[in-house]
């Protein structure tokens, strides 16, 4: 059981799957309901400080270089297009609001490592960062085992 658990939270880390993943795999193979959220919500969370710090520096280091040039320019590129779209929808004041709720709504490409890379493009600070990605984890966290919850119970798992 303790292996289930684990692979829910190294699942939650990864991006692009992250949490959606992890909890939908987490409630499908039948790790209680609070428990899917806590060990995906945490698993989903830690990367947040190491994307905050390194992943911006690690692409400005990397667009010059011949293998992922292309592809460090492209993240650069998506970054700063992110950060600036959340700025212009937040408005003044307001980007704390609007990380947490981009973070928060389980659609593709809006997840922990969109919102901190969006957010470190933006300098927000780490401490804001964490608390909004945070809390916006955890909205996702609830929408996903709500939903998966009642999808694996229709189909009678």
């Amino acid at each position: 059981m303790l292996g289930k658990y684990i692979l829910a939270f190294l699942i939650s880390m990864v991006p692009v799957v992250e949490l959606r993943g992890g909890v939908v795999y987490a409630v499908g193979v039948g790790i209680p309901f609070f428990e899917s959220i806590a060990v995906c919500v945490l698993g989903n969370i830690l990367p947040v400080p190491f994307i905050y710090f390194f992943a911006r520096r690690v692409l400005l280091w990397g667009k010059d270089k011949r293998y992922i040039g292309k592809w460090a320019r492209f993240m650069l590129e998506k970054g700063e297009k992110g950060g600036q779209k959340l700025r212009k929808k937040a408005g003044r004041g307001g980007l704390f609001v609007a990380l947490m709720l981009f973070v928060g709504i389980p659609l593709p490409g809006t997840g922990a490592w969109t919102g901190t890379m969006a957010a470190s493009f933006l300098n927000m600070g780490i401490k804001t960062t964490a608390l909004s990605v945070s809390l916006g984890v955890l909205i996702a966290g609830i929408i996903m085992a709500v939903a998966s919850t009642g999808v694996f119970s229709i189909i009678g798992l």
